[in-house]
């Protein structure tokens, strides 16, 4: 015999689902900022680094293009992380166009990213271990629609 077929779901109200989640991830969204802050690295500082971290050789543009920011006031926060010893310009980057000038991180810069990336992680593993069995399955459940959520192109 045939298991009966599920029971349909019901609606989920979008604008309650969106209500509620909004001021749960700009809450997570401040916290991990702050544990970047804590190691000497703004939220955009590290953004930037990770950027470049997995697309080494990109240029100036293409990140601003990425973060919807003018070319100069990327340019400034880039010199700033070149200043820093974080990442240096790499002439002849990937591309084909032997005048095209790319980024890539220093040691300094990957150490830095490092960093940033521990501090984050083990505040969040803080409070994941206060989280029951069945939270943290919920939570686990729900990572790969969140990600395609991200994912999104409007």
């Amino acid at each position: 015999m045939e298991p009966p077929p599920p029971a349909p779901q019901p609606p989920v109200d979008l604008a309650a689902l969106a209500d509620q989640l909004r001021p749960a991830v700009l809450k997570l969204s401040r916290h991990l900022r702050r544990e970047a802050q804590k190691v000497g690295v703004s939220a955009l500082d590290a953004q930037l680094l990770g950027m470049i971290k997995l697309s080494p050789g990109a240029g100036v543009s293409d990140l601003a293009d990425l973060e919807q920011m003018s070319r100069p006031s990327m340019s400034a926060h880039l010199k700033r992380l070149e200043a820093a010893g974080w990442l240096t310009r790499q002439a002849n980057a990937p591309g084909g166009d032997k005048r095209r000038v790319g980024l890539v991180l220093t040691p300094k810069g990957a150490q830095a990213l490092l960093a940033i990336k521990r501090s984050r992680n083990d505040w969040l593993a803080a409070r994941l271990a206060a989280l029951s069995a069945s939270e943290l399955c919920a939570l686990a459940a729900g990572l790969a629609p969140l990600g395609r959520l991200v994912e999104v192109k409007s």
